[in-house]
């Protein structure tokens, strides 16, 4: 978990391998101008076409890139001759720098005001910035797309973790029964204390995993912080003034050049303005009462049947909300405020996902607490419903069992 957040800014901090471009520019617009950049150089031997590729195996070059004289005619084409291929990050710069240029000149030689259009296209880019505002007047910065990936990685851990141990408490009670060791432990505790006892047992297992989790990754992120990350660029946003050449004698400034923080540091920065210890807190709780709920269910099941095979006409309806609720997250995300995002953040089958999807984007009070008492309520009424089914089926053997005949067991008397 540590490394999922460490890598990817340690691999952004790394300088790339700088690939050597011999360029051939028979259109003499581009020679000596294309900037470098820090994963590609380019040099301007003058030599042909022909001669550069006879000895490109003698040269330290990566690529050639052959401009033609024709470049401004009909079917615009660059070539690239490589002996090591290019990645595709230089394969990009070397096409969109050379039609940027190639777009410059073009208008210039209309007599077209590069200037006025550089100004227009700078001021015309809008930097859109999201920010919630309290009832109190106050307001902070939110970035809507940071949100997204807690909000949906949040949701997917519960789903695999109520699906990894609700199924590992099912296979648990159908191994007891198999091998009839249920029989003997079922003389010392009742049926109900056997199947809360597997469930709560599982349970602790699954939140220890997390917390051990939190602590190790907490951990690790902080040596890290302490170290490789205190070197991370901080720097805001700056404006300078630049000049650029279009082909050969055709200069204009830009004084719109906008120097960009790293990706990395604008969402670290952005990190700030979620309140993780309670999305932390509601992880644990989301993950604990759904998984008793779902997990009560299971483990009926796993009492109802002897062998795998039968528990899948009863599975289904267990996991349906389950996946029903992943799929309407990916929508609700979209819309975290619509009617349909509060029903399914309300309903106790599909809160625990649903309502993780919506936290980060911030849930009115009252609706998180209504959501949170209907999951109790919900795993009150369905631990009592398994109950009923653990205690007629788990000394039943040999009988297939059909859902008419799991109805009957619900009213059994004790």
């Amino acid at each position: 978990m540590a490394a999922i957040m460490i890598i990817p800014i340690w691999l952004s901090m790394q300088k790339a391998e700088v690939q050597k471009i011999e360029v051939i520019d028979d259109s003499f617009l581009f020679k000596g101008l294309i900037p470098d950049k820090d994963i590609v150089h380019f040099d301007y031997p003058n030599i042909s076409l022909e001669k550069a590729t006879q000895g490109f195996y003698d040269t330290d070059y990566d690529a050639i890139v052959w401009i033609p004289k024709s470049v401004l005619q009909e079917g615009k084409a660059v070539k690239i001759f490589y002996k090591k291929q290019l990645g595709i990050a230089s394969e990009e710069y070397i096409g969109t720098t050379i039609g940027k240029m190639l777009y410059d000149v073009m208008l210039a030689k209309n007599n077209v005001d590069l200037n006025a259009i550089r100004d227009a296209e700078q001021n015309s880019r809008l930097n859109v910035i999201t920010e919630k505002l309290e009832a109190s007047g106050k307001s902070e910065k939110t970035n809507t797309g940071l949100f997204m990936g807690i909000g949906l990685g949040s949701g997917v851990l519960i789903y695999i973790f109520i699906f990894l141990y609700g199924v590992q408490v099912m296979r648990g009670v159908m191994e007891e029964k198999t091998n009839r060791i249920v029989e003997v432990i079922l003389s010392s505790v009742k049926p109900f204390q056997l199947m809360m006892g597997k469930i709560i047992g599982v349970a602790l297992v699954g939140l220890t995993q997390f917390l051990l989790w939190i602590i190790l990754t907490g951990s690790i992120y902080m040596v890290a912080g302490a170290t490789f990350l205190r070197d991370l660029d901080m720097k805001q946003v700056q404006a300078k003034e630049q000049t650029y050449k279009v082909g050969r004698d055709i200069d204009y400034k830009d004084m719109k050049k906008i120097e960009k923080p790293n990706i990395v540091t604008e969402v670290m920065n952005d990190f700030k303005s979620v309140d993780v210890t309670a999305i932390l807190l509601a992880f644990v709780f989301y993950f604990l009462f759904g998984y008793l709920m779902y997990s009560a269910l299971f483990a009926a099941v796993g009492a109802a049947v002897d062998n795998e095979a039968d528990t899948q006409q009863f599975m289904l309806p267990i996991t349906v909300p389950l996946i029903l609720s992943f799929v309407v997250a990916q929508t609700i995300i979209q819309n975290p405020e619509s009617p349909m995002a509060f029903w399914f953040s309300i309903i106790p089958f599909t809160s625990p996902i649903v309502m993780m999807v919506r936290l980060p984007f911030g849930v009115p009070a009252w609706e998180l607490a209504l959501s949170m008492f209907l999951l109790i309520v919900g795993f009150v009424v369905t631990t009592w419903l398994a109950g009923r089914i653990y205690r007629t089926g788990i000394l039943m053997y040999g009988k297939k069992v059909t859902w008419k005949e799991l109805g009957k067991w619900l009213f059994y008397k004790a």
